[in-house]
């Protein structure tokens, strides 16, 4: 007996089971949903579909079959709004009544221009007649008559068509933080009957009121947001399941530094570390955990980032490296986190559009691009995004008291740091507000910390706010189909312990901008971006420490003073290039141009001194590779057996590259 003879007979088969179980278990009273899903006009197989009851606020969940349809019986009468999900694609809700005894057929669309094909909708028609068929000839055998409204269908094949997944309160925990959702719904593509044996239509209630044309419960749902810098414009996964949503990551580039630098090492970037190699800028595996309100998420990092995001973070300084001083204690922090760069749990609370509470680690939404290059505009941020924090360490609260507000509270250890430095935590939030699908405010505020690994009374405090505006979106275009901006101010300052905000010799501010232009053409297919900006970091706390000698932040350099009142002033451009030829990868290219008002990014001759780093980076080294012992450069000179015979890091004022890249996102 060949394959399908064997699918032939265990279909019917199948059905004929099924009915006899949910007539045995079904309660007299009780309604039957039977339904499909489709994108594209093709069937969609399984996708979750949420039927929702307004009276008791529960929810069934069930999924579709590997044809696309799904049924769920033992229904109390009453109204239900049900949609359907794949992934981050959704249906627009459909509100329905189911009466008792009532088989109610519906039909879901995935996509906003997506309807149901003929052909399908006709397969769907012929197996719901069969199944009223089978229905018909198992109760003339074993009982009377039943009415026609009566019909008590089961499966339309033996697959998991109606396996229950979850009978919960209503539950939106499982949205990412600001949810793409991803189609505008189209109600007129959404059909619910009422239906009696054989398909034939019968009017058993009458129609209910129009479904809203939103999902007004789920926080940011009602629009497509993948267009945002800093947002990643999957709108669909390529797998999940109830309880984990897994996510990988892969970015690799090569760039071109046109000052050449002779130890191929560059300065003064948050990307952009090699010159004229390919490297792997970031590997990113992890995911989100969600169950019964339970949340979790995870995001491991190797390649360059496990190296040179901790590197910026003084606060774990242990004292364990030659010549450090200082330090909050021990446990190797460094290298505890440097392969983690996101890692919380928390719970979602049913209140208003959701409360969710989180503590662990975090990636910083200061400076609006993403610390994940592929969900940004350029791969190369201005200094504003790039030289401030990437990640935060302890609790933050997300309350959505609306479905277009956040408001996010947190209480962490400092800016950007694993341990905190001094004895106050830092405080702060964020205020997100997207009123419609194209446009955005964001507002970051911090302070009360004490960010400075030996300056224990010196707090600091910082704002940073940004808009991101869609100004044309013609999405059936071939040629030029979107334009967007953002803007972005930052101000901030440290203060105390001798250091001030304004004026005398000990100032300590930031004050600086970024702006970007971006043009998608082809139906989203190619992109262009131009923009840069500018900064003024008075006392250097914010500017990044160039990796002369190997130096980090807890040690810093002798050729680099970080000090109140020494200056950094700014100013960059990008012009990028992006082929995204499917929603999981971008090919891109860039240009870009950046300048200081002092010696700064690597230059020919390199950051490197002769032999190699030699783990002294807070001293001025000698020409002959050794350290000096010490920071003063009249001390140096001596030590060294002359001013000739003291090393120096070729830094120039401007650096200028060309970079290539891809990046991938499932």
């Amino acid at each position: 007996m060949n394959r399908q003879w064997l699918v032939r007979i265990a279909i019917p088969l199948g059905l004929a089971f099924h009915v006899v179980c949910v007539q045995a278990q079904s309660s007299p009273a009780a309604g039957t949903l039977h339904g499909i899903i489709a994108k594209d006009g093709a069937p969609v197989a399984e996708a979750e579909v949420i039927i929702h009851q307004e009276e008791g606020n529960t929810d069934i969940t069930v999924q579709s079959g590997s044809d696309g349809t799904f049924s769920a019986s033992n229904l109390k009468p009453g109204q239900y709004s049900v949609k359907a999900h794949k992934g981050q694609l959704e249906s627009p809700p459909a509100t329905v009544y189911v009466a008792a005894q009532q088989d109610l057929k519906l039909k879901l669309a995935l996509s906003a221009d997506s309807d149901i094909s003929p052909a399908v909708e006709k397969k769907f028609e012929a197996m719901m007649a069969r199944i009223d068929e089978l229905e018909a000839e198992l109760k003339a055998k074993s009982a009377p008559p039943a009415p026609a409204a009566s019909a008590q269908p089961g499966l339309p094949s033996p697959a998991r068509h109606g396996d229950l997944l979850a009978t919960t309160t209503n539950d939106p925990s499982q949205i990412p933080l600001v949810p793409a959702s991803l189609t505008k719904p189209d109600l007129s593509k959404t059909v619910a009957s009422a239906t009696g044996p054989a398909g034939q239509q019968t009017q058993a209630v009458p129609p209910p009121a129009a479904p809203p044309a939103v999902d007004n419960q789920t926080p940011f749902a009602f629009a497509d947001f993948t267009w945002l810098n800093g947002t990643p414009r999957n709108k669909d996964v390529a797998f999940d399941t109830p309880f984990f949503t897994p996510e990988i990551r892969f970015d690799t580039n090569f760039i071109n530094d046109f000052n050449q630098p002779i130890d191929h090492t560059m300065g003064g970037s948050t990307e952009e570390f090699r010159n004229g190699e390919f490297q792997v800028e970031d590997i990113g595996i992890g995911g989100d955990f969600h169950w019964q309100n339970v949340r979790g998420r995870v995001m491991f990092m190797d390649g360059l980032f496990a190296v040179t995001t901790p590197r910026n973070d003084a606060s774990s300084a242990t004292g364990t490296y030659p010549g450090e001083t200082g330090g909050v204690g021990q446990w190797d922090l460094q290298d505890a986190y440097k392969y983690v760069s996101e890692a919380y749990g928390g719970y979602h609370f049913n209140v208003q559009h959701g409360l969710n509470v989180d503590a662990g680690i975090f990636v910083s939404y200061i400076g609006l691009f993403s610390y994940y290059n592929f969900d940004n505009w350029v791969y190369q941020p201005s200094y504003v995004s790039s030289n401030t924090p990437w990640f935060f360490n302890g609790l933050r609260i997300q309350w959505f008291p609306t479905n277009k507000l956040k408001i996010e509270p947190w209480i962490i250890n400092g800016w950007q740091s694993y341990a905190k430095y001094n004895g106050h935590p830092g405080l702060g939030g964020q205020l997100l507000w997207m009123p419609n699908e194209s446009f955005k405010f964001v507002g970051n505020q911090y302070g009360y910390g004490e960010d400075n690994l030996g300056l224990p009374r010196t707090q600091r405090i910082h704002t940073d706010d940004s808009i991101e505006v869609r100004y044309y979106n013609k999405p059936e275009k071939t040629g030029l189909d979107k334009m967007a901006f953002s803007l972005t101010g930052d101000a901030g300052c440290q203060y105390g312990g001798g250091i001030t905000c304004h004026g005398g010799p000990n100032k300590s501010s930031f004050l600086g901008w970024m702006g970007y232009q971006r043009f998608w053409w082809h139906k989203d297919l190619f992109a262009v971006t131009i923009g840069g900006g500018q900064m003024n970091n008075a006392g250097r706390y914010l500017t990044l420490l160039p990796p002369i000698d190997g130096a980090w932040a807890a040690v810093g350099s002798a050729y680099f003073p970080e000090l109140p009142g020494s200056t950094a002033k700014m100013y960059d451009g990008t012009l990028t290039f992006q082929y995204m030829p499917r929603e999981y990868i971008t090919w891109w290219a860039e240009l870009g141009y950046r300048h200081a008002n002092v010696p700064y990014f690597s230059g020919r001759g390199g950051i490197t001194p002769p032999g190699g780093d030699n783990a002294y980076p807070q001293y001025f080294t000698c020409m002959s590779g050794a350290t000096s012992g010490t920071a003063n450069l009249a001390a140096a000179q001596s030590a060294c057996g002359g001013a000739n015979q003291v090393w120096y890091p070729d830094l120039r004022e401007s650096t200028s590259s060309l970079g290539f890249g891809v990046m991938v996102k499932f």
